[in-house]
């Protein structure tokens, strides 16, 4: 089973917001045994964004990111509308519910046009025939809308995006297309004092050698100085990349420091646990400190209190 991912909004299209969706979405589809083929992104134009679903309607599954606010320029659930051929309705208990969060919101600006409000709301509660309505994170709902292919239709902020996708998960329509989806594992190494052109060489004997990594898919990625080695496969191709891991540790062991996907960093932070750490720095700007404490629950769990002294 396949997805691609439609990523809308011209302030990620031209750069001044990173895309955190589409890399998170796809993690999320392959730990549910879909692979994504593509994550395209689109301005805030209609055809460009119709061509874009067009591009992925041999697809299982598209999840859209964006495009679902109250403003002219959001125009996701109308465009996901015509594509699947589903009419847009005003969901009136949707428009209520909206109606609602705005209320609450109201207080923190005052003198505001009532009818202006309510007619963006009344944007947001237009939903595509036959549409599973996901309740609001923020004040905008998204959709689950039958295909094929299937659309999920989410918001874009992180925030709002990350449980509105739990949520949609247990609608019937998702549940159903994940019932038919496969497995997929990952592994990840990392080896440190070896250049990528190295695990290429590497790549080829160990194919010549008979391994069957076709089986696998690989990818290398140079990161913070440390070479990613990271494996996708399915359970039945268990076994070629045990004796791939194998063949890499054979070649590579002096240079190989993590099988579980352990960077560095957590190796440090996990030897550090229960520490304080001083540090004192001179050219490198607080990198080190950056780094210790950078992981999420790092002062409770890995490190005690970092102290920076830099010389000026």
């Amino acid at each position: 089973m396949r997805a691609g991912i439609l990523i809308t909004g011209t302030e990620v299209l031209s750069g001044i917001i990173s895309d955190r969706n589409g890399p998170w979405l796809s993690e999320r589809l392959r730990e549910h045994g879909i692979d994504t083929a593509e994550i395209v992104i689109v301005g805030d134009r209609p055809e460009d964004m119709l061509n874009a679903l067009r591009f992925m309607s041999e697809l299982d599954l598209v999840v859209t990111s964006g495009g679902l606010g109250p403003t002219a320029d959001d125009m996701t659930a109308e465009v996901v509308a015509g594509f699947t051929g589903r009419p847009l309705a005003l969901d009136e208990a949707l428009e209520e519910r909206i109606w609602r969060i705005l209320e609450r919101l109201r207080s923190r600006w005052r003198n505001l046009d009532e009818d202006a409000i309510r007619a963006s709301n009344r944007k947001q509660a237009l939903v595509p025939d036959g549409a599973t309505v996901l309740e609001p994170v923020g004040t905008a709902p998204g959709l689950v809308v039958p295909g094929p292919p299937t659309v999920l239709v989410l918001p874009g902020p992180p925030r709002e995006l990350q449980p509105m996708w739990e949520m949609a998960l247990g609608t019937p329509l998702m549940a159903e297309l994940l019932s038919r989806a496969g497995t997929y594992e990952q592994r990840i190494m990392r080896l440190f004092g070896i250049p990528e052109s190295e695990i290429a060489r590497s790549l080829r004997e160990i194919e010549a050698d008979g391994i069957p990594i076709e089986q696998l898919e690989i990818t290398t990625c140079l990161r913070r100085g440390e070479l990613e080695v990271a494996t996708v496969f399915a359970p039945d191709a268990a076994a070629a990349y045990d004796a791939f891991a194998a063949a890499v540790r054979d070649r590579h062991g002096d240079a190989l420091f993590s099988e579980d996907g352990s960077t560095v960093d957590d190796q440090v932070a996990a030897l550090l646990q229960g520490s304080t750490v001083a540090v004192a720095e001179s050219c490198t700007g607080g990198l080190m400190p950056a780094r210790l404490t950078e992981r999420a629950g790092s002062s409770k769990n890995c490190v005690g209190p970092t102290i920076l002294r830099q010389k000026v």
